[in-house]
């Protein structure tokens, strides 16, 4: 029997038997103590590499972002970000619930915010009616819009416009790793137009849990204490660290793998008859595909999704979607024998 070759997503992926060595060597303390050493070292290792003050261990994203929004944006102000933002639409709520926070989405199809846009929904506080614009938040890479590096000139000048106007940026980086290297820019370059950037250690640099936010030396004592306020304070999290670190050092040009094997599954898939995939689209890791109307690889099962999902699961092989539109995302485990295997179910569909 054929193993199963799991591209759902860049979060399956499990510890390297080096990584594993690596926690299980790991000097701990108590981080809620900030006496963990391990914990500090990743700390200052990220700090460096994006070229901000400080950082700050928390055990997902989702907890970085929503940290980050209200270190910035206090109740009934207004966020600015893209439509498809990861911040807006898959973080159950929080920005509303957690912060008292609107998001202002705007839409682009390629991660981009348009100056123009932006311009149009700031505002400050004179005016009662409307909520002032505290925070202004990019994503990148930009998932949604398909794994895309959002491009840098969108950003600068929307950067621009934010310090004119004294409002802060912040940048959901969950795949900032993977926007480097696509790039063939230094994520302290990618970061450096943002007050605030939140980095994850466990997509495609393969770490079990735990992302980190990054600023100010403010910002991040600010920080400090909404981790505590959302549960994120974690005790021998030493262990965890160590698995980030040994990540950062030794996973992330290997990125590239995963890039390339990215454009040759996306190709395989817009050749495939019956789907579609918008090649030129695939940056990154992310591969998003659909089907063509009427045909039968997208007649819906019963649990609403094409009929593709289930035959290549037939065929071990895992991917994730809706009537929509499909994912796949290739990641540490996914080596060019395991790609192989996905091409061939694809061919047997």
């Amino acid at each position: 029997m054929q193993p199963t070759v799991d591209i759902r997503s860049d979060t399956v992926t499990r510890p390297t038997p080096a990584m594993r060595d690596a926690m299980a060597s790991a000097e701990v303390g108590d981080d809620v103590f900030r006496d963990d050493p391990t914990v500090l070292a990743l700390e200052r290792r990220v700090a460096d590499l994006l070229g901000k003050e400080a950082a700050l261990f928390v055990p997902s994203g989702t907890m970085a972002n929503q940290i980050a929004l209200r270190v910035h944006a206090s109740p009934g102000t207004e966020v600015i970000a893209h439509a498809g933002a990861h911040l807006y639409n898959y973080e159950g709520g929080g920005a509303a619930a957690l912060g008292g926070v609107q998001v202002r989405p705007l839409e682009s199809d390629d991660g981009t915010l348009p100056l123009a846009a932006v311009q149009r929904a700031w505002h400050d506080d004179s005016d009662p009616h409307l909520a002032a614009t505290a925070l202004i938040a990019f994503e990148d890479t930009h998932n949604a819009c398909g794994g895309v590096v959002v491009p840098r000139e969108n950003i600068n000048e929307v950067a621009a416009f934010a310090r004119s106007r004294g409002t802060p940026m912040h940048l959901d980086g969950a795949r900032l790793w993977n926007a480097a290297v696509a790039s063939g820019q230094s994520v302290a370059a990618l970061a450096a137009p943002f007050d605030t950037v939140s980095v994850c250690f466990s997509k495609g640099l393969g770490a079990p849990v735990g992302s980190a936010l990054v600023g100010s030396h403010a910002h991040i004592r600010r920080a400090l204490r909404l981790r505590k306020q959302l549960g994120g304070g974690l005790r021998q999290a030493g262990v965890l660290a160590a698995a980030a670190l040994y990540a950062i050092e030794h996973h992330r040009e290997r990125l590239a793998d995963d890039h390339r094997r990215a454009l040759r599954l996306a190709n395989a898939i817009a050749n495939t008859p019956g789907l579609t995939c918008a090649v030129h689209r695939v940056q990154s890791n992310l591969v998003y595909f659909g089907t063509a109307p009427g045909h039968r690889l997208g007649v819906l099962d019963d649990a609403g999704r094409p009929a593709v999902v289930g035959l290549l699961r037939e065929r071990g092989v895992w991917v994730t979607g809706s009537a929509v539109r499909l994912r796949a995302v290739l990641h540490l485990d996914v080596d060019d024998a395991a790609l192989e295997q996905v091409l061939t179910a694809l061919g047997g569909c």
